[in-house]
């Protein structure tokens, strides 16, 4: 199994009720076609570097999958019929993949940033933390 990540922005003017519909939606295709989804992130409402079908913002979301190629095929035709779907791009992130691997870094990776953001930083944690930042870029 194959380990895919789409990025799609979809029409930031939806309602709240609509825009769950939406993700929910996306994530049963990935399931109806014998996918997995290891992660589902939303970045939120972000500005635009371009306008796209006369929006200036749009609300980026992040999907981490297992699946072959069926799946991105279904997906993507999903996507291009949808008019809330402003743009997308899928990804192949690795070649083979264990997915009970993947789901467990996935939910490490939330516990540890659940703590993170439970206790508060120091300045200079803070500072420290934006200087590694910095160095490794």
């Amino acid at each position: 199994m194959r380990k895919y990540e789409t990025i799609f922005i979809s029409n930031s003017d939806l309602q709240e009720k609509k825009q769950k519909e939406l993700f929910e939606k996306a994530q049963n295709v990935i399931t109806q076609q014998g996918g997995v989804v290891i992660n589902f992130d939303e970045w939120g409402n972000k500005k635009l570097a371009y306008e796209i079908k006369k929006k200036s913002h749009g609300f980026y979301v992040c999907m981490a999958y297992g699946g072959d190629g069926k799946v991105v095929d279904e997906l993507e035709r999903i996507f291009r019929l949808d008019d809330n779907i402003m743009k997308f791009m899928t990804i192949l992130k690795k070649e083979i993949v264990d997915l009970d691997e993947e789901l467990a870094k996935s939910a490490n990776k939330t516990k540890t940033e659940t703590k993170e953001e439970a206790e508060p930083k120091t300045k200079e944690e803070a500072k420290t933390e934006i200087e590694t930042q910095a160095e490794t870029e």
